[in-house]
């Protein structure tokens, strides 16, 4: 699967301050929502359709929505919570489902404390929500407990990606679309996205 890299002026504007580390906790979590909203968009260019009669205040007529019902986000706490906001806005009626994690500081690998999905997930399309691929690990084990749970459709959404995060998601889950804002230069020796933008989570919710 190729990865789809948003290349818009504005997606480079909100960027731009999200990055800035002199800006604050309100706008950041502000930006990170309407980000997520554009990267939804993208990622739901394909989402499956079914046309019903309506009727307009002049006539009746046969438009086309989307099924709703059919899908789910499923964030990575906590950092991924924060770009619910903007996603559900635009499909308020979807499922949610939640992976808890943390990352060892020392190892760098993810580990799972909390997972609490959808009963019926197996029969929807699941797009799992992080700001940041950074190794990858988060992602990569989130999908794992998603197959095992038998679901067949699944897209990574995330705001700020680095090569070596999408390598390896792409070697894993090479059938798992990536959406992403930005593809960033790479990793540092503490496993942070350069330039990126700092820890997401701790921006997102004050705690920096």
């Amino acid at each position: 699967m190729e990865v789809i890299e948003l290349k818009h002026p504005l997606v480079e504007h909100k960027l731009a301050i999200l990055r800035d580390k002199n800006t604050g906790t309100k706008e950041f979590r502000e930006l990170v929502s309407e980000l997520s909203t554009m990267l939804c968009y993208e990622a739901m260019k394909e989402a499956d359709i079914y046309e019903t009669e309506i009727e307009t205040p002049m006539t009746k007529m046969k438009v086309k929505k989307v099924n709703e019902d059919n899908y789910v986000f499923v964030p990575i706490l906590r950092a991924g919570t924060g770009m619910l906001d903007g996603i559900i806005k635009l499909i308020p009626n979807a499922k949610i489902g939640h992976v808890g994690m943390y990352r060892d500081e020392n190892t760098f690998k993810p580990n799972v404390y909390y997972f609490k999905v959808p009963k019926d997930i197996s029969k929807k399309e699941v797009l799992v929500l992080d700001p940041m691929l950074a190794t990858g690990g988060s992602g990569i084990d989130a999908i794992n407990l998603l197959k095992e749970k038998g679901v067949k459709k699944i897209k990574f959404v995330c705001i700020i990606s680095a090569p070596e995060g999408i390598k390896k998601m792409q070697e894993i889950h090479p059938d798992v679309q990536i959406y992403t804002a930005s593809i960033d230069k790479k990793l540092n020796e503490n496993a942070y996205i350069v330039p990126g933008l700092g820890d997401a989570g701790d921006r997102i919710f004050g705690t920096k």
